[in-house]
């Protein structure tokens, strides 16, 4: 006598479909010692039953004039709990594999990054990971989904990949020290600048502007490059160094 499925919530509430033959007189479905909380002839040969709240393994019973049913493994789940996700931000774009950490999360079958759902791939019972769907700029929440419930309390932030359009002041001594201000556009969430590969401390002034100082560099026309959790854009050549006269 198959059920389908043959696990759900510990808080009860899961429809279950039973198979088998002579189920015209059901009379009662027990998961366990306790009754279901509604049951359904569909036909002699299947029934459906509204599990009540349990929990570990219990056997699924089909009670008729006849007799009763020998009993079926039907299996508890706890509501799923998440700890953590990494990485918390990345591309609108989506295509990021993001890790979740938790506990219960052997049977996830969906991950929804606020209204958009993937399937998880399940490590094991406390780590799951997910490729993160496109979505537009800004945070959402994150739920997860397994046979004992939904869980959600993290959110996920998409990012747009940066730009950069100019840097003012173009130029600058090569021993570095020239305040320059990077604009274009999706700097809100960045996390460097560089000037010819060498990193340079930088400030956020809105999601168009980013100032930064630049490091010691050689005599010559470096790359400015702008990154964030979705990606970076460079702008080839934007600052020239220059060797400051002799006395």
């Amino acid at each position: 006598m198959p059920i389908s499925p043959t696990q759900g919530s510990s808080g009860g509430g899961t429809l279950v479909t039973i198979t088998g033959t002579n189920l015209t007189g059901t009379t009662g479905v027990h998961f366990g010692t306790r009754a279901a909380t509604s049951v359904t002839v569909v036909s002699p040969t299947q029934v459906t039953a509204v599990s009540p709240s349990g929990n570990g393994a219990v056997g699924v019973t089909v009670t008729t004039p006849g007799g009763t049913s020998g009993p079926v493994p039907f299996y508890y789940v706890g509501a799923p709990f998440k700890q953590t996700l990494s990485p918390s931000a990345g591309s609108t774009a989506g295509g990021d594999t993001i890790t979740i950490s938790g506990i219960g999360l052997t049977s996830a079958t969906s991950v929804a990054f606020g209204a958009n759902s993937v399937v998880p791939t399940v490590v094991s019972d406390s780590q799951i990971t997910a490729v993160a769907p496109a979505g537009a700029a800004g945070s959402v929440g994150v739920t997860i989904t397994t046979a004992g419930g939904t869980h959600n309390g993290l959110s996920y932030t998409y990012v747009p990949v940066p730009t950069v359009t100019a840097v003012a002041p173009d130029e600058g001594s090569t021993s570095g020290g020239t305040a320059v201000t990077v604009t274009g556009t999706g700097l809100t969430n960045t996390t460097s600048v560089t000037f010819g590969g060498n990193p340079a401390p930088f400030t956020v002034i809105s999601d168009t502007a980013v100032s930064a100082v630049t490091p010691p560099g050689a005599a010559g026309a470096v790359d400015v490059t702008v990154t964030n959790d979705a990606g970076s854009d460079t702008a080839v050549g934007a600052f020239t160094y220059i060797t400051p006269p002799g006395v």
